[in-house]
């Protein structure tokens, strides 16, 4: 009796297990489901109300599909405002900080993954203390420094600092850069590489994905930045999308259709680079994490 009754339970333990694991499996769907259908409602709203006219954004009950379909909306919202002047603006915005904060990134994170040098830590740590600090804080000195150097109003107040002080892509490539293992830097000396060498032929062609990651974040960051153009820019000629945009609403009323269907057209960059570079991105995301 005494060898029947554990494996009673062992058998009894074992349904137990699969029937929790069949009730889990279509709970998870539910709940994915439910927050996928959360996270594309917006999206959705925008699209269609940019193919609405202006007396049906707001009728009730709403229609998903409109009928008839305004697709003149997207004409008319290119060219009430100079919105290809602001897309070729953002463009070059994003493009240039992207590309440079992947650059000063990946230096400053190989030197703290890979290098010594006195103060390493106190050093990271300090330019880690730089995240806790609102953006909001540093706005007024900030404007004050690019006043008196004439930079107000020109696109360089928007490239320059997020070029230079992005502590959030060191601190990612600096722990995907501790994952990579060091036999292939003493390969590389051995084969009479210097550590720029090493940095450029060894370490950044391994962090493809981390690099992806950290691309996306800043041109999305970057293509959707509103505060600081805001401040600084007063031309239209040197306007971002964001303002452009932020155009079509007035003081006492609102063009919903034109808004959502700039807002469509201000989409399609971002959309187009996430797709091709999803895999990168979920990647990068989660290795950067598996070593501090």
């Amino acid at each position: 009796m005494s060898d029947i009754q554990p494996a009673k339970r062992a058998e009894v333990s074992v349904w137990n297990s699969g029937k929790n694991k069949f009730l889990a499996r279509p709970l998870l769907y539910l709940v994915l489901i439910f927050g996928a259908v959360l996270m594309v409602t917006p999206f959705v709203w925008m699209v269609s109300t940019s193919l609405k006219g202006e007396g049906a954004v707001f009728e009730y009950p709403p229609k998903v599909i409109p009928n008839p379909l305004h697709y003149d909306n997207y004409k008319q919202a290119w060219t009430t405002l100079p919105i290809g002047i602001a897309y070729l603006n953002s463009l070059k915005i994003a493009v240039i900080v992207t590309a440079g904060s992947l650059l000063t990134c990946s230096m400053a994170g190989y030197a703290f993954a890979k290098m010594q040098f006195v103060g390493q830590k106190f050093l990271f740590m300090l330019m880690l203390a730089t995240m806790m600090i609102p953006g909001q804080v540093t706005l007024i000195p900030m404007f004050m420094w690019f006043s008196k150097i004439n930079w107000v109003n020109t696109h360089w107040p928007l490239i320059i600092p997020p070029v230079l002080s992005n502590a959030f892509g060191v601190f990612l490539l600096r722990q995907y850069m501790s994952s990579i293992p060091k036999e292939l830097e003493d390969a590389g000396r051995v084969d009479g590489l210097n550590p720029w060498q090493i940095y450029w032929k060894i370490v950044l062609p391994n962090c493809k994905p981390a690099l992806a990651a950290l691309g996306i974040f800043t041109l999305m960051g970057n293509w959707n930045n509103f505060l600081t153009p805001l401040i600084y820019l007063d031309d239209q000629k040197k306007f971002t999308l964001p303002l452009i945009i932020a155009s079509f609403q007035g003081l006492y009323s609102t063009d919903w259709p034109l808004l959502m269907a700039a807002s469509c057209i201000s989409l399609i960059p971002v959309l187009i680079v996430y797709i091709f570079a999803q895999r990168y991105f979920i990647e990068g995301i989660t290795l950067s994490g598996m070593k501090g």
